[in-house]
């Protein structure tokens, strides 16, 4: 367990060394400072005001943008070890290779989620220093909702990482992964409903499959929980599960893919020619 935290360690402070965390950084925290400057959270959009509106847009951000990042700097983890020689460096020590994974995804985890929080925990704070009421079970709710969106490509990126030895292979599929899974959001799935004429029930259970979808509708369920904004979709919704339960599995599906992909990753790490 104290090598796994000391794995753990090492890569946050790998991490923070490079470019593309303070890039990372930037982009969250720069997009909420601008939130601010463009007064947000004083305007009132199709009935949202004050931090339900600066959440409401804080969501259509991270569903785009911390997909991709998280992928496209987690894939190189394992399989940029590999290529740089750091892998069979660090198991030259008494690191086993449980603690090694298990150490390199505690540490992504905390480097991809903290800047995410953090911007939304200061922009909560700012909307409430501006006067607005604290909606502490949203808040509470959404900063779940990041936690298994991170979560969830965090083991894909790994799955990916450990069952592709070249980073540049790693990287491209990460790309693919992410444009698939964002074409499905809507596109896809409405031009396969016209086309092949399928059950809309079967759609929109297609759609429940895709991680982006159910982060996307459970956000959308906390501002408005009849989900009147997707039209009859609400009514089938609503339905099948229920909000509270609909909000139960928009956190718990997410998480609970993440962990299995992040296992596969693990049981093909162990198991395949590391070097």
């Amino acid at each position: 367990m104290k090598n796994l935290f000391l794995i753990a360690k090492l890569d946050i402070r790998e991490s923070m060394r490079s470019k593309w965390f303070f890039v990372y950084l930037l982009v969250f925290g720069g997009l909420m400072a601008l939130f601010f400057i463009t007064g947000i959270t004083d305007s009132v959009v199709m009935g949202f005001t004050g931090l339900s509106r600066l959440l409401l847009i804080y969501m259509q951000v991270t569903i785009v943008i911390l997909p991709i990042f998280i992928l496209i700097t987690t894939v190189k983890s394992i399989s940029g070890d590999r290529e740089s020689a750091i892998l069979e460096y660090m198991l030259s020590f008494a690191v086993s290779l449980r603690d090694y994974y298990w150490g390199k995804m505690l540490g992504r985890f905390f480097i991809v989620f903290f800047p995410v929080i953090l911007a939304l925990v200061l922009g909560v704070m700012w909307g409430v220093f501006k006067g607005g009421e604290l909606p502490w079970k949203m808040l509470f709710i959404y900063s779940a909702l990041l936690f298994s969106m991170c979560a969830v490509f965090l083991g894909i990126a790994f799955f990916i990482s450990t069952v592709v030895k070249s980073h540049d292979v790693a990287l491209g599929a990460s790309f693919v992964v992410w444009i698939t899974l964002l074409a499905f959001l809507d596109i896809a799935l409405i031009g396969l409903m016209l086309q092949n004429r399928w059950n809309d029930e079967f759609i929109i259970s297609l759609a429940l499959l895709n991680p982006m979808e159910v982060f996307r509708v459970g956000a959308i369920s906390l501002f408005d929980p009849e989900l009147t904004v997707m039209g009859p979709v609400a009514y089938f919704l609503l339905d099948t599960f229920g909000h509270k339960l609909f909000i139960a599995y928009s956190i718990l599906y997410p998480f609970g893919l993440g962990v299995i992909f992040a296992y596969l990753g693990y049981l093909y790490f162990i198991k395949k020619d590391l070097l």
